[in-house]
């Protein structure tokens, strides 16, 4: 007999339910459980793979189901689980609030995931949407609203007769992240103080807890002006058997004993982070990488018997006999799955109806990748803030790192790089300020952490920063003069204190233009082209010392 559609998800659904409801059995005496954990995180829209063929969910789909046979298939079971940040990043996804992603995730079949910042990026009805739309809980433990919690802060799976109990963690950091409209009602309470609370209660239900977080994987814990992350957590509280992590977007590999491998190779053996009996594991961003984490457990010990990051069809690039350069896969071709394609093709399809469209274009690349934006001084933020002091009149700017997400290519110039850019729609505030009040503000901005999304990028100002503190600051090329009245302008998360930047939201002088970064760049990329990357070198403006 067949059933319908409409029956075959009821079916589905009552047996996620009963897998996840509490169990009262617990595991036998002397009997060894294969569990393999696999794990992705900060996905930010990534639904598609890229313009070089690499990641995607399609090929996603490929490795995990095939990992589901191959550990079935030897006598074990699997758990599927996310470190949060679906939302932000791709214009395709953007423009269809995450659907095609959170569709995509309930077909890969994720058991659970970590609520990330960037889930507040929208206003909470899009949130609510999406945590209806899951197929899976969304879970974070810290998170409240109105005083109660507003996801389920854990839950317990049984896997295999093994009770597996899953809590989830957010950055105490969201609120200072995302515009505070969005988090009005909304506390992010101390990570470590909630876990304290959580974990001797899972424990009472479950034989393994794991912590699906968004926190950050910070190396031997050094986080800077940011919340604590994972090794913090870790360290802090103990009876977390292991940290499914994000936020922090990079492969949680180690070198030697807490020494990140900061140069790892896709394809190379990978050592998770082990803190205070905790494993502790991240794979980078975009669903570049399928963690694996094989483990066995056998009366009350949980052992990790081999862990791997799995590229998902990433490249690099290979010379020829012929001199010529090609990429290449570094663990092989992954075909796309079908069923996945079928599903998310007639989204992308409309994403590049809308985004496909030339506005401009540059003879040179204009830098803003992560990597770089948020720890010297940048090309594209140079742009950003020139464009954004055009539109609105200002003598200088400064641009949080975190609001630049990628970079301008040579060549043609289309709305989509513009929205990849600057995904987030921010309006832009300006504020007007006197000599000692632009001090004070520079001060702070330079303060930022290198690393973080709150790095100061600046545009039409010179100055000099050693030890935290500024000097030598020129505006139109000219020095500050206490007489005058400087205009800055900013977005409007900075200037309601985002990123930890000064609150001047409330100065008297400020005003929210009501004018979208996005909308601001493309209109300056369309006025000046074709742009000549060499006019927004960042030079020796910035001088830290």
């Amino acid at each position: 007999m067949k059933l319908t559609r409409v029956a075959y998800y009821l079916l589905a659904a009552l047996a996620l339910a009963a897998c996840a409801s509490p169990p009262t059995a617990g595991p036998e005496k002397d009997k060894t459980y294969r569990i393999t954990v696999m794990h992705t995180n900060d996905h930010h829209g990534r639904f598609w793979k890229n313009g070089d063929g690499e990641y995607g969910m399609a090929a996603r789909k490929t490795v995990i189901d095939s990992i589901r046979r191959e550990v079935e298939a030897n006598g074990g079971h699997s758990l599927l689980l996310d470190g949060g940040d679906v939302n932000t990043g791709v214009p395709e996804s953007d423009l269809q609030d995450a659907v095609p992603d959170f569709k995509g995730m309930n077909l890969l079949g994720y058991q659970a995931m970590a609520v990330g910042n960037h889930e507040f990026d929208k206003p909470l009805a899009v949130l609510k949407m999406q945590r209806d739309l899951a197929q899976f809980p969304m879970l974070s433990a810290n998170i409240y609203e109105h005083g109660k919690r507003m996801f389920d802060p854990y839950k317990v799976f049984t896997v295999g007769g093994l009770r597996i109990g899953v809590m989830g963690l957010t950055t105490e950091d969201t609120y200072k992240m995302v515009l505070p409209e969005n988090v009005k009602d909304i506390e992010f309470r101390s990570v470590t103080a909630e876990a304290a609370k959580v974990v001797p209660e899972l424990r009472a239900k479950a034989d393994v807890v794991i912590a699906a977080t968004h926190m950050g994987h910070y190396e031997n814990g050094n986080h800077g002006t940011q919340s604590p992350g994972d090794v913090e957590l870790a360290r802090a509280v103990k009876g977390i058997d292991l940290v499914v992590g994000g936020h922090t977007q990079n492969p949680a590999c180690m070198k030697a004993e807490n020494v990140l491998d900061r140069d790892y190779v896709p394809g190379t053996d990978c050592k998770p982070d082990r803190q205070n009996g905790t494993w502790i594991v991240q794979a980078h961003e975009w669903g570049k990488y399928v963690g694996r984490a094989d483990f066995e457990y056998r009366n009350g010990e949980f052992k990790l018997v081999k862990y791997a990051l799995i590229p998902v069809n990433l490249k690099k690039p290979v010379k020829g006999a012929d001199g010529k350069t090609t990429l290449v896969t570094y663990t092989g071709d992954i075909a796309e799955d079908a069923e996945m394609l079928a599903l998310l093709t007639p989204y992308q399809a409309f994403g590049q109806q809308k985004l496909g469209v030339e506005i401009g274009a540059s003879d040179g690349r204009l830098e803003g990748d992560r990597a770089v934006v948020r720890a010297k001084p940048a090309s594209l933020a140079v742009l950003i803030g020139l464009a954004a002091m055009e539109k609105t009149r200002a003598d200088f700017a400064i641009v949080n790192a975190g609001g630049v997400r990628d970079s301008l290519a040579a060549g043609k110039i289309t709305y989509k790089d513009v929205l990849k850019v600057q995904p987030f729609g921010n309006t832009l505030s300006t504020v007007d300020l006197s000599a000692s009040e632009v001090m004070d503000y520079l001060n702070a901005s330079a303060k930022m952490s290198v690393g973080s999304g709150a790095f100061a990028q600046f545009a039409g100002i010179s100055l000099e920063i050693s030890g935290g503190k500024v000097s030598n600051v020129r505006i139109n090329k000219s020095p500050l003069d206490p007489g005058k009245t400087y205009r800055m302008v900013i977005n409007n998360f900075q200037a309601t204190g985002g990123d930890g930047y000064p609150k001047v939201s409330d100065h008297k002088s400020h005003v929210n233009t009501g004018f979208v970064d996005a909308d601001v760049l493309r209109a300056f990329v369309t006025k000046h082209s074709p742009l000549k990357a060499a006019d927004y070198q960042p030079g020796d403006d910035v001088v830290r010392r």
